[in-house]
């Protein structure tokens, strides 16, 4: 499949959180990234279950949610009930996995798991199979901004030959310090879905980023 973006709105402007969207809306970009923190699980806090609720009535694009929060298990039927179409919840916050995963789905939507940087892919030999998404996080989660982790290409590889090698239809998101010099060796070492907040809300013109973006 051709590569999507999902801009972040972690870095959006919220003063004119609408116009924004109505940005993302006209442009070429494929989901809209949502972080969700909790000021427990990472050091920092953004949106809750109003904000999601607002932005869904406002987009035309599909949410991806990522949820960077302790006991994420708890609050995946008010994420869809606030308009998540995929949640992605973190590895090292959830006690039962397996179940997690059942749950997502059974709500209706795509499930994905997230990894911390220092988290190797081999921990989700197990669950790969019941997974829709793998979320590398090219980054320590928390705040946007950061310098990528140059080491994360070679997690992807490992993680995309893991897939490869049990036929497996799971894609690969990044999350992290994406830009227009890394994207193409990014899509080289086998990922999908490409999350740019920085990037793209930085650039004086928006949706000509997303299109750079989506050319590799």
């Amino acid at each position: 499949m051709k590569h999507l973006i999902a801009p972040s709105i972690l870095t959006a402007d919220f003063g004119h959180l609408e116009k924004d969207i109505q940005m993302l809306n006209t442009s070429s970009a494929d989901w809209i990234h949502i972080d969700v923190m909790d000021g427990v699980f990472v050091p920092n806090i953004s949106f809750g279950f109003r904000v999601i609720k607002t932005i869904k009535k406002l987009a035309q694009k599909p949410l991806d949610v990522h949820l960077m929060i302790i006991e994420p298990e708890r609050y995946f039927t008010e994420f869809r009930d606030a308009g998540a179409d995929i949640i992605s919840f973190h590895y090292e916050a959830s006690v039962h996995l397996h179940r997690s995963v059942q749950m997502i789905k059974e709500l209706g939507m795509k499930a994905a798991v997230a990894l911390n940087p220092h988290t190797p892919v081999q921990v989700l030999e197990n669950i790969l199979p019941d997974l829709d998404m793998v979320l590398i996080m090219t980054v320590n989660p928390g705040f946007g901004g950061q310098k990528f982790i140059e080491s994360s290409y070679r997690k992807i590889r490992q993680l995309k030959q893991l897939i490869i090698d049990r036929k497996l239809e799971v894609i690969i998101e990044v999350d992290g310090g994406v830009d227009f010099i890394n994207t193409a060796k990014l899509v080289e070492a086998g990922v999908d879905v490409l999350v740019a907040g920085n990037t793209v809300f930085s650039a004086p013109d928006p949706i000509d980023a997303i299109k750079k973006l989506k050319i590799v």
